[in-house]
């Protein structure tokens, strides 16, 4: 499972260098439970990888935390990250869950008009 690197885990005087908010395109906190512990992984354009853990979801619109072994480059924001150990049907079910999801929504817009 892809994902998109977000941003430091900051607070206002202080930036965490090892600590990430990671984007997976999931709809909300319950999704991103799912992931908690899970391994991840960031390759750099060089080949390089900097692996960590999924610590806890951020928020509830379905970001997580994860916990890197090095820090990241700056130059690592925005860019792709992997999740190792998800399985193919966890994946499926996850898919399936944001249709179902964007599905009520669209129904839910039909009846308003």
């Amino acid at each position: 499972m892809k994902g998109k690197v977000i941003q430091f885990r900051r607070g206002r005087h202080r930036v965490k260098e090892k600590h990430f908010i990671l984007d997976f395109g999931l709809k909300n906190k319950d999704e991103a439970e799912k992931l908690k512990g899970k391994d991840v992984v960031w390759k750099s354009q060089t080949g390089k990888e900097i692996k960590g853990k999924v610590s806890s979801s951020h928020g509830n619109k379905g970001l997580v935390r994860a916990i890197f072994e090095k820090g990241l480059p700056g130059q690592a924001l925005t860019t792709e990250v992997e999740v190792k150990g998800v399985k193919v049907k966890e994946e499926k079910k996850l898919e399936l869950s944001k249709k179902e999801n964007s599905g009520s929504e669209n129904k839910y817009k039909e009846e308003k008009k």
